[in-house]
């Protein structure tokens, strides 16, 4: 059997083609896994950052979260202090209040008819302290928002 040279070219054609096409796609399936690479890297190099950011943030709302509630409990034990104070008659709440004039039914001696202070009742007393609790509560809220806003919001 002789071969002919146009089949000796086919034979010759087929062999070092064969080897080409798989040559190129290694190269493009290689091409294509850096690229997925590199996007990968990317991807985790942002997923990182984020996290950092994240962690600060925490931290940071952790920070303001304790010191608004040390101050809320400073201001409320302070509340409690005074409390006790003025129910076991250290202090006394100041007061602006005016005593009304009645005029007497009998005539009677000039001069000043028991003139007691002015002083607030139980009821008003604890009503007083309840609203500087919650005024205390109220004031640590809008100073942690504040804060939250300024250290994490607008960073």
């Amino acid at each position: 059997m002789i071969i002919t040279p146009l089949r000796l070219f086919l034979a010759v054609a087929l062999t070092g083609l064969i080897p080409l096409f798989w040559f190129i796609q290694v190269v493009q399936d290689r091409d294509t896994a850096r690229s997925e690479r590199d996007f990968a890297q990317f991807e985790v190099s942002g997923l990182r950052e984020a996290a950092r950011i994240s962690g600060e943030m925490l931290a940071a709302r952790e920070e303001i979260d304790l010191q608004r509630t040390q101050e809320l409990s400073d201001a409320l034990n302070q509340n409690d202090g005074l409390r006790r104070d003025v129910n076991d008659g250290r202090k006394r709440l100041r007061l602006a209040a005016s005593c009304s004039t009645a005029k007497p039914t009998q005539a009677s001696a000039g001069g000043v008819a028991d003139a007691g202070t002015a002083e607030l009742t139980a009821d008003a007393r604890s009503d007083y302290f309840t609203l500087r609790d919650q005024l205390a509560l109220s004031r640590q809220m809008i100073l942690g928002l504040q804060d939250h806003v300024r250290r994490i919001c607008l960073r």
